[in-house]
């Protein structure tokens, strides 16, 4: 098998949800990213072998193969291939899987990974708004649930406390509000051109560039301890749940043979991949077994790892996995997360090794890991090892 190099990375901004993103149509913001990319890695996009991208909700804008359509958006090789697959959260780092496993195996030499979800307009669940798709054969096996349940049973599990997840989420807005202080997002951002929109949610023909992430807000303890509980949840509040978002994100993948051939500058290696499955009903303890299979197959160990991005599903996820793992929270989730940032749901596994990389970059770390949990029971995993020079 051969190796896989990264090459680039980005993202688009993260949008609050109404705000910013929310007037570009899901195909223009995923395309802005996938041309931003390009441009800047130096591929050639006549070069590119095959697109795949994460989303979640394929329906209405995000139909009819997103990935595919994006890419046409913006002028871009006709002859260049497209997929969109969903493993729900954690689609768009399958995605990333799904890539560098055709190049590993000498099927592909250079392959975009990406993933979009434009909340704002393609509510989540919108694709199964008709009925659910579960029938009377799988709750035969299991009783269906909701992810904010599965994170209740999951805290009530490892013993997580109200007062565990309000420090946690007042963690990941202090983090988030330090990095971008700091600039360490800049280098990872495509600013983005969106529609400038009324009260009404009508275009006013006027653009904005959106170039920082929207999620961002003043939080103390106090005021995390003094909202209410989703519903539905026993522990979590708005302070401590991924928020609903826009985003979009990119990372692109070659061969050794390519990036000789095509003068590249390979900047991190992927080392291994996984995707597992775990119980449907608590559902988001995917990164647990995830983290320890894809150590397995890596042939590292928890203190190899100089930096961890685990997607801020929930606080109890992270906690939990923490807890299971013997994780040192220091490593974890460095510049915040999704609970700070905001959950784009299908481009998030891109976004997270986006960060990941950049991290690595900023701080010269050597090895990064990845993980997230998905809905129906799922849990994803990466590791990439940072190059020199």
């Amino acid at each position: 098998m051969g190796d896989v190099y990264i090459v680039e990375a980005c993202r688009s901004p993260i949008g609050k949800r109404g705000k910013g993103l929310a007037g570009l149509k899901p195909a223009d913001l995923l395309g802005a990213v996938q041309k931003g990319a390009l441009d800047r890695s130096g591929v050639n996009p006549e070069k590119v072998d095959q697109v795949i991208g994460g989303c979640v909700s394929q329906v209405g804008e995000q139909a009819f193969n997103i990935a595919r359509v994006a890419w046409l958006s913006q002028g871009l090789p006709l002859e260049v291939a497209a997929t969109t697959v969903d493993s729900q959260c954690g689609s768009s780092q399958q995605a990333t899987t799904m890539g560098a496993s055709m190049i590993a195996a000498g099927v592909e030499e250079v392959v975009m990974s990406c993933g979009v979800e434009m909340m704002s307009r393609v509510p989540l669940g919108s694709n199964v708004k008709d009925g659910s798709p579960m029938g009377e054969s799988y709750t035969k096996h299991y009783q269906p649930t909701s992810q904010f349940k599965g994170a209740s049973m999951i805290a009530e599990e490892y013993q997580i406390t109200r007062k565990e997840t309000d420090a946690f989420g007042l963690a990941s807005q202090q983090k988030a509000a330090t990095a971008w202080e700091e600039n360490r997002f800049e280098r990872e951002i495509v600013p983005i051109e969106a529609p400038v929109m009324d009260k009404e949610f009508k275009p006013t023909g006027k653009t904005q560039v959106i170039s920082k992430d929207e999620g961002m807000r003043a939080t103390s303890a106090e005021s995390l301890a003094a909202l209410n509980l989703v519903p539905g949840q026993d522990i979590h509040t708005a302070g401590t749940s991924s928020q609903i978002s826009d985003g979009a994100a990119c990372v692109i993948m070659a061969s050794e043979k390519a990036v000789k051939e095509q003068g590249l500058k390979p900047r991190a290696k992927i080392v291994a991949t996984t995707l597992v499955g775990v119980d449907p009903v608590t559902m988001l303890k995917g990164p647990i077994p995830a983290t320890r299979k894809v150590l397995d197959r890596a042939g590292l160990t928890l203190e190899d790892i100089d930096i961890f991005e685990v997607n801020e599903a929930f606080a109890s996820v992270v906690l939990a996995w923490e807890k299971d793992l013997g994780i040192d929270p220091a490593k974890t989730n460095v510049n915040g997360g999704a609970i700070a940032l905001g959950h784009p749901t299908g481009s998030t596994g891109a976004r997270l090794i986006t960060t990941a990389l950049h991290e690595l970059e900023r701080t010269g770390g050597k090895y990064a890991l990845i993980a997230m949990c998905c809905g129906g029971g799922l849990g994803t995993g990466t590791i990439i090892e940072r190059l020199d020079g």
